[in-house]
């Protein structure tokens, strides 16, 4: 047992000194020997001073093994009191947590050194500051990405980074509480667009903010690139459809005419129909750089709240005649909702207008057809959809339908889902498509709630 040898010791200790004070008071009582009293006093007191010294040993090791635990210390060991002391299967458990301890720590440290590893080698710079009431705060992690995106020093003090980028830092400021924004700025003659997330945490009652960000402008240019390159090619389609014509019928009226000072009645109907369609394709092109023109030049906004059972309802009364003609089950759920959102009417209106005369286009051939326009909202976030079950939208053609002028319609312009989302782009929002080709299509505008 633990406390045996202990147990044993302080037993006979405590009669050994009980025996001396009874032994000195008989002594002292009923003789004179004064030798032999000074000599049972001298080891009463060294038995209590023996006494003292046992327990307060076993008193300063257990201290030191607490103080070992709160302040790290893995070097304190009990080896020879484990096989020596008194108490030996503690000393021994000692020895036990002290390892465990040990172990732990280095687990710890390991894990650490490994996650500051992949950030040291991520393509994203990330800062951590841990955050005082004053200004020193201090940054306790600065990778080498955040070093060469904003080509400073790995500084130890936000005040210090600060100064070098006051930029960058009162972008921070703004979203210390969490969130993400997007910053252009200029560093060594050169502009870049970093996107920049901070991440608020407490860690063991001390507030840190994690900052990542990184560098997007080359992954902008091509995502521009792309689509320039895909506006270009359907422009240039558009353009040469309409002008090769154009030419070619200009060449053969000009070689008609070229030697001839009058026209007599053959000529002149010969004329005719080639005058006709150059006239008709210079329309076509005209019509063509108005479309343009619509999608370059939509208004600004001027939003008002309006409830979404508002919205719904109008379209119901609005588009139910046109949707029934063309022998379509058409149904406006929920117009009764009271949820609000601060939107431009009529902007809105013609969103879900283009979006609804899409589908009566993918809804021909198709076995009982219906459109179904409803609302939802998840996570703050409210989705007015326009479900149809017409043919769908195969995986290739998803990107390329928000192409201006883009279609797989015949005689369509290809710019209505190119207005549809850029009016939602004014409303803070977005246009989403999922479709499962001849079963289920569904257009989103989505509305940030809150």
């Amino acid at each position: 047992m633990i406390h045996q040898r202990f147990t044993f010791k302080l037993i006979i200790k405590l009669l050994f000194i009980n025996l001396m004070a009874i032994l000195l008071y008989y002594l002292i009582r009923n003789t004179e020997l004064w030798f032999t009293i000074t000599g049972v006093s001298i080891i009463l007191l060294v038995s209590i001073v023996s006494l003292y010294f046992y327990i307060n040993e076993i008193r300063d090791d257990i201290k030191r093994f607490i103080l070992a635990v709160k302040t790290r210390d893995h070097t304190l060991n009990f080896k020879n009191k484990a096989t020596k002391g008194s108490f030996p299967e503690l000393y021994e458990s000692f020895n036990e947590i002290i390892q465990v301890h040990k172990d732990i720590q280095l687990e710890q440290d390991a894990i650490f050194q490994l996650i500051k590893t992949i950030l040291q080698q991520v393509p994203v710079g990330v800062i951590v500051v841990k955050k005082e009431n004053n200004r020193n705060s201090e940054i306790s992690f600065f990778n080498e990405a955040a070093t060469n995106l904003l080509n400073v020093p790995a500084y130890r003090y936000w005040h210090r980074f600060e100064q070098h980028l006051p930029i960058f830092a009162g972008e921070i400021s703004k979203i210390n509480g969490g969130g993400k924004r997007f910053l252009e700025i200029k560093l060594q003659e050169k502009f870049i667009q970093l996107s920049i997330e901070v991440i608020p945490i407490n860690l063991y009652g001390i507030d840190h903010l994690i900052i990542s960000f990184q560098n997007i402008k080359d992954e902008i240019e091509q995502k521009e690139t792309e689509a320039w390159n895909r506006l270009i090619g359907v422009i240039s389609h558009e353009i040469l459809n309409s002008i090769t014509p154009i030419s070619s019928l200009s060449d053969t009226v000009n070689q008609m005419i070229a030697n001839k000072t009058t026209l007599n009645s053959e000529d002149l109907d010969d004329l005719k129909p080639a005058l006709q369609t150059i006239k008709r394709r210079s329309e076509g092109l005209l019509d063509f750089v108005k479309d343009y023109r619509l999608i370059a030049e939509l208004p600004t906004p001027n939003t008002e709240q309006y409830s979404v059972g508002e919205v719904l309802q109008h379209i119901k009364v609005l588009m139910q005649p046109m949707v029934s003609a063309k022998h379509i089950q058409f149904q406006v759920l929920q117009t009764a909702s009271k949820i609000t959102l601060q939107l431009d009417f009529k902007l809105i209106e013609q969103a879900i207008i283009n979006l609804i005369t899409n589908s009566i286009y993918a809804l021909e051939d198709t076995e009982k057809p219906i459109i179904q326009v409803t609302y939802r909202l998840i996570h703050n976030k409210v989705y007015i959809d326009v479900v149809d079950n017409g043919k769908g939208i195969d995986k290739e053609d998803i990107e390329r339908i928000f192409v201006p002028f883009y279609t797989t319609r015949k005689n369509g312009s290809g710019i209505g889902l190119t207005i549809t989302r850029n009016i939602m782009k004014m409303h803070q929002g977005s246009l989403e498509v999922n479709s499962a080709p001849n079963s289920l299509t569904t257009f989103s505008l989505v509305f940030n709630y809150s």
